[in-house]
């Protein structure tokens, strides 16, 4: 049977921990003799329904330095783009490619996608969940506190699809997790409901960025304004506007906090200039370990 990574969902607690060890091991060996190839003689199409940077570069660098060939398919240039189906796309792509990663706007999508492909499907993101992004940040994490069990999370903005995902491995890896989102823009309330039923993990709602912010390990946000969303720009930027992570927001969490950010940043408006280029922000570091923690899942979902 095919197995797919649609959402962290489709881990165990035990694979989702093996993973970011494993990535933190690939990271190591980077550049070494002994660097696994198993990838070798395979191509994984990179299909990109929005525009894209970590994604594509880190999929892309990812399968060549585990042996096999990226192919980027931009919507504009292939069949998709001009009226083919999902259904008979997904068809296709299995008899020429050995997996396929999905940027795309709905959660409906991947899984159509899914649902007709016999080679896995990778969500590199959709409106609902942002797992791979997720799985670096649990890498970052683990790098710069030592565990991941029982941190405190603070999630500060729009319960979006990073918030999501950060809500499923709350609930799957056990720590707590904040989120502090102006009213109105509360994450999904059957994601919210479903992670808050685990037994593992602590989600919740708060009601102020300084409640959340108070005592974390790490601190969180995203834009205020995501891709399609540009219209509401305006209305945003108001209703987001004391959601801003500064440093006297900073100051009130965990001595040895760090500052976590998926990028792009719009220094000013979610984030302080002095906190995601101080002392705090390890957004690069997070940035960089996409690529790690990717080929992980590369190796997990393909590897004979």
């Amino acid at each position: 049977m095919t197995r797919h990574f649609l959402t962290l969902q489709d881990l165990t607690r035990d694979e989702l921990l093996g993973l970011i060890a494993r990535a933190i091991e690939l990271k190591r060996l980077r550049g070494a003799p002994a660097h696994p190839r198993p990838l070798s003689g395979k191509s994984v199409g990179v299909l990109l329904e929005k525009s894209s940077t970590r994604t594509r570069i880190s999929f892309e660098v990812g399968v060549y330095e585990l042996g096999g060939l990226p192919i980027t398919l931009k919507l504009g240039d292939i069949q998709l783009g001009r009226g083919e189906t999902i259904e008979d796309s997904a068809r296709m792509f299995s008899r020429f490619l050995h997996a396929v990663v999905f940027r795309t706007s709905t959660h409906d999508r991947v899984k159509r996608l899914a649902e007709y492909s016999t080679v896995p499907v990778i969500n590199g993101l959709c409106d609902l969940h942002h797992p791979c992004q997720i799985l670096a940040d649990l890498q970052t994490v683990q790098e710069n506190l030592g565990h991941l069990e029982g941190v405190r999370v603070a999630w500060i903005g729009d319960g979006n699809n990073v918030a999501h995902s950060w809500i499923e491995a709350a609930s799957i890896v056990g720590f707590e997790l904040a989120l502090a989102c102006p009213k109105g823009y509360e994450p999904d309330g059957e994601i919210l409901r479903a992670a808050q039923r685990s037994a593992r993990g602590q989600v919740r709602l708060v009601d102020s960025v300084e409640a959340a912010c108070r005592d974390a390990d790490v601190v969180t946000t995203d834009v205020w304004v995501s891709m399609g969303q540009e219209g509401e720009a305006t209305a945003r930027n108001d209703v987001f506007a004391d959601h801003t992570v500064t440093a006297a927001r900073m100051r009130l969490a965990a001595h040895n906090a760090i500052f976590l950010h998926c990028l792009p940043a719009h220094r000013g408006e979610e984030v302080a200039a002095d906190v995601i280029d101080g002392p705090w922000s390890k957004v690069w570091d997070e940035a960089e370990n996409r690529l790690h923690s990717q080929k992980a899942l590369l190796e997990l979902l393909l590897a004979d």
